[in-house]
Formats: structure tokens, C-alpha cells, sequence
């Protein structure tokens, strides 16, 4: 078992790191204050092949992997959160779903736009009324003639403002629960969809959230992805892989949270002394170094079995669960480290605290993760059997 990262992901991820330094960290407070989304900034990702790496070269990607995809995420929340959406949102959303659940018509159309970043996607799933159930959702799709006419709403969706396209889930066939669910590429330009921005949240300033309304929308039939009725196993493939671009955001707002942490515990005297000298100060240090670590190696073992296309839906919830959990451990310590500092706005920790609590919410809530290891352990349903 080799630990050791290859040269070529070591390169990546300093790229990434001299990135988000560079372009990202100047702007970061101001972008976050004015809850203002950077297309340009995406636009540069896009060049620089952050948002192909899953996806052949041949629709505009670089097929560098999983544990790329991983590291870069990381890299771009350990600055700003808000930006690392994009990974889940439009790589792992609709790019790769075109890419493995598409006509070549729709791979052709969408995919290269996607991975350079001109075209932005989000994926519409949970509705006011289904959330952790996905299945209990009410967006209905009727084919008539040549079209689908798409009817309900979505709510929550990151990018839904700014969005061109949307992946989106709705029934087909409701008798048939999740097995008449299917999915779909809509135009987010299209004659019948309303979107409303939702600007009071607690984080991830800068990453716009709305609600979308369907009503009458006509969506070729073209559009459809896979078959009438597989857009429950579509959704729950897809949420394997967002689930992961949302542990390696968590364990770059983690770092993020360790790093300022050291800075200040090295720079703030108190009685004659750096505060690092403390040792509760250092308890707190140590078990975010320790966190960090583990939930590092757990979102780079669900990549790396990703890459090999193993099984591995329990490895997964296990990473989203333990990063998602010690990023919001870390800002707690990075705050009660910074002390008064740290309540307020002059210093970043206020943002890591804000933003860490995403992490336990989507993609699946933490006590959902739970459910899925817990439930494997004991032998009721087996996380990776359809896999």
C-alpha cells in the first residue's frame, strides 16, 4: 500500500494552491461580503483543467481522475469555500452524467462548455418536501409528442442563478415510486422556468442558491438521460460522487481552520507568552492535526477506489461523514483559539465557522451517513451492493 502521492498530483495540487493564493485569496473577503460569484474565476479554473478531470479528452476533459478532482477541491475551499462548489455542482452534476448517461449528441453539445467553464450547470433534486428522501418528490414529467413537459419545483439548487443548464429529477411514471423516476438536461433558458435567489443563509456566501419553478416547461426527449425510469439509480450514482467533491471541500476548510489557528496561536501573547505555549491551546492543535489527517486519507481512499472503479459507496459516506464533522470541529477550535478575535469579522475564522456547517447538511446530512454505515455494519442493506 503506497501512501505516497504520484509527481504528477503533487504538481497538481501546488498549481492549485498557487491558484487559489494568487487569484482567489486577494478578492476572497470582499467577494464574500458582497455574496458575489466569480464566473471569472471558473472560467479560469476551466483553462487550467480543473474541471475535466473526470471527464475523456476527447469532450474537453483530461481524464486525470478522482483523487485529482479530490486534491483541487481541497485546495480551492482551503481559500474559499463558496468557490469549491463548482466542483460539485457542474463537474460531478451534470458533466459527468452527460458524460456516462448521454446520447453522444448531448455529450458533444454540453460537455466541452462544461469542463472550460463557459457553461455552468447545477443538479435539481431535493424539492421543498423531499430532501433526505429523495424518492418523495413531486416534479412530474409527461411525454408529449416530441417533448417532455416538466412540471414542479426545486429548491436549495447551488447555482440555480446562474446556472445554463440543469440536471434535473423528476417522475415519470409515479405509480412506479423510485423506479419511475427519471432524469433529465434541461436548457435553464428554456419557456417555463421561474428562479428565485435565496440570499439569507449562513455560509458560502458567494456561492449563489436558488429555487427553480417548472411549469410547462417543454424539455426535448432528446434530453433524457438513459432510459424512462433509471433516474433513481442515476441520482443515487451521482450523489456518490458529489458526496466526495463535498469531503475534500470539508477537509480544505478544515486545514484552512488549522492554519490560521497556528498563525495566530504562534503571534497572540498572553501572560508573557505565545498562546501556543498552553497546553490547552496545543490539545486543541493536535486533535485538528489528527482530524485532518484521517479524514484527508478517507476522502483520498473513496478517490482512489473511484479511480479504480471499485465499489464504493461505504468508503464514500465514511469520508463525507468523518470530514464534514472535523471541519466543523476545527472551526470550533480555530474560534475559541482566536477568542473575541475570532467572534468577529476582521480575521477569517468567522467565514470558516459559517461555511463548515454546509458541510453537514448536504449531500446527504451527516445522520444519513450514519444510516448508511451503520445499517452495512449491522448487515440490513449493504452500502456497496448495486455497484
Amino acid at each position: 500500500m503506497n501512501f505516497d502521492l504520484p509527481e504528477e498530483l503533487q504538481d497538481i495540487r501546488r498549481l492549485a494552491r498557487d491558484f487559489a493564493v494568487s487569484e482567489v485569496l486577494p478578492t476572497v473577503d470582499a467577494d464574500d461580503k458582497a455574496h458575489r460569484f466569480r464566473r471569472d474565476l471558473v472560467e479560469k479554473m476551466g483553462e487550467l483543467g480543473f474541471l475535466g478531470c473526470v471527464i475523456p479528452e476527447e469532450y474537453g476533459g483530461n481524464g486525470l481522475g478522482y483523487l485529482a478532482l479530490a486534491i483541487l477541491a481541497e485546495e480551492i475551499a482551503r481559500v474559499h469555500s463558496s468557490l469549491r462548489i463548482i466542483f460539485a455542482a457542474n463537474t460531478l452534476g451534470p458533466a459527468i452524467t452527460i458524460w456516462r448517461h448521454g446520447s453522444e449528441e448531448l455529450k458533444q453539445k454540453y460537455l466541452p462548455g462544461l469542463t472550460s467553464g463557459k457553461l455552468l450547470g447545477c443538479f435539481a433534486m431535493t424539492e421543498p418536501n423531499a430532501g433526505s428522501d429523495v424518492a418523495s418528490m413531486k416534479a412530474r414529467a409527461v411525454l408529449e409528442g416530441d417533448y417532455y413537459i416538466l412540471n414542479g419545483s426545486k429548491m436549495w439548487i447551488s447555482l440555480a442563478p446562474v446556472a445554463d443548464i440543469a440536471l434535473v429529477y423528476a417522475y415519470t411514471d409515479p405509480s412506479q415510486r423510485a423506479k419511475g423516476m427519471s432524469a433529465f438536461i434541461v436548457d435553464m433558458k428554456s419557456e417555463g422556468i421561474t428562479v428565485e435567489a435565496i440570499t439569507e443563509k449562513l455560509g458560502n456566501w458567494s456561492s449563489p442558491v436558488g429555487t427553480i419553478t417548472f411549469e410547462n416547461c417543454k424539455v426535448p426527449k432528446e434530453n433524457l438521460l438513459g432510459r424512462e425510469g433509471q433516474g433513481f439509480a442515476i441520482c443515487m450514482q451521482q450523489l456518490d460522487n458529489t458526496r466526495l467533491a463535498s469531503a475534500a471541500g470539508a477537509v480544505g476548510v478544515a486545514q484552512a481552520c488549522l492554519d490560521a489557528a497556528i498563525e495566530y496561536a504562534n503571534t497572540r501573547e498572553q501572560f508573557g507568552q505565545p498562546i501556543g505555549k498552553f497546553q490547552m491551546i496545543q490539545d486543541m492543535i493536535a486533535q485538528m492535526c489528527v482530524d485532518i489527517e484521517a479524514a484527508r486519507l478517507l476522502t483520498y481512499r473513496a478517490a482512489f477506489l473511484k479511480d479504480k472503479g471499485v465499489p464504493n459507496t461505504l468508503e464514500t459516506s465514511m469520508a463525507k461523514l468523518f470530514a464534514s464533522e472535523a471541519a466543523n470541529k476545527c472551526a470550533d477550535y480555530a474560534l475559541r483559539i482566536y477568542s473575541a478575535y475570532g467572534y468577529s469579522e476582521e480575521y477569517p475564522v468567522a467565514r470558516f465557522f459559517r461555511d463548515a456547517k454546509y458541510y453537514q447538511i448536504v449531500e446527504g446530512t451527516s445522520n444519513i451517513h450514519k444510516l448508511i454505515i451503520s445499517q452495512d455494519a449491522l448487515g440490513y442493506r449493504k452500502a456497496n451492493r448495486s455497484s
